[in-house]
Formats: C-alpha cells, structure tokens, sequence
C-alpha cells in the first residue's frame, strides 16, 4: 500500500459472546485491500468506566495500516459496528461492540465528528494496556503508553483475559 497511514484501534465488547465478537469484528476491519492488520494485542477484561451498572468489558487494541482517509475509517469502523449490532442509547453503557480510532498517524483533529488523537485515550487504561502489551514502545502524544497505562485511574480493574 502507498501513501498509506498506521492507525491505532481500540475495540470493546460487553453483550453477547463478546470474545468472538472481537475476534469477527477483526476479521471485518481488515477483510479490505484498503486495511492491513499490523498488530493485535492479547484481550483485556476490564470494568467499565462511567455509565450505568453493566457487564465487564472484553477489550483490545490492533494497528493496522491503511490507505482510508480519517472519515472513510471512521465510517468503515461504524459500519463495522453496526455489522454487530451495536446500539446508541445510553452514552457509555453496554454494547455489543464499540469500535474508536484512537491515533490516524501523527494526526491532531479537533473536529467534533473525528477528534484525534482519541480525547480520553491517554487517561484508560482499557486502552492503554493492550497498546502496551501490543508495542511496548509505542506513544500517544508524546509519551510512553506503558507509563500512560500505569498512571491510570483504571489499571486496577483490568486484568488479561484467560478465557477459553
């Protein structure tokens, strides 16, 4: 692929057989010339953060390389959850998948519709910690995602994912 971006995307699950949820919703994001898987990290569960009394949330990160512009992405990874099922009415409650782009390349967007970097990625570990587990050397806006992870409010309720 020429002219093409790496991309950071974080995917969570807490309805359903969440895990092959994941597992599918990966196959969907790269089943196209115009995406290539360059990374998966191993599964998280973790608790959720805000939003109302629900399930433990299955969670992981994977880069992958593209020669989508930001929007067209964005569209590709809501239709990709929407593929799933995934519903919009409680904001942070439970869904079957939730699909963000967390980094487009170096770029910054403040754009209400696409805000990149992800606005609250530096701060969930959720997040974070499959990034780390993914590419130790990685960095969100100029930091170390390990030394992001561990500064966390929400390390403690993470834990790998040993389900079969």
């Amino acid at each position: 692929m020429t002219g093409t971006v790496r991309c950071i995307l974080a995917l969570g699950s807490n309805l359903g057989e969440s895990r092959d949820t994941l597992s599918l919703a990966v196959a969907d994001l790269v089943n196209s010339p115009r995406v290539r898987l360059r990374g998966i990290s191993p599964i998280a569960r973790t608790k959720p953060v805000g939003g109302p009394e629900q399930p433990d949330y299955l969670n992981m990160v994977i880069e992958i390389e593209t020669d989508l512009g930001p929007y067209e992405l964005l569209e590709h990874c809501q239709a990709v959850e929407n593929k799933h099922q995934r519903v919009r009415t409680v904001r942070w409650g439970p869904r079957t998948l939730d699909v963000d782009i967390i980094t487009y390349g170096d770029l910054v967007s403040d754009d209400e519709k696409l805000t990149l970097p992800h606005p609250r990625a530096a701060e969930r570990a959720f997040v974070l910690q499959p990034w780390a587990w993914m590419d130790a050397s990685a960095t969100l806006s100029g930091r170390p995602v390990v030394e992001l992870a561990a500064e966390a409010e929400d390390l403690s309720g993470l834990a790998p994912f040993e389900g079969v």
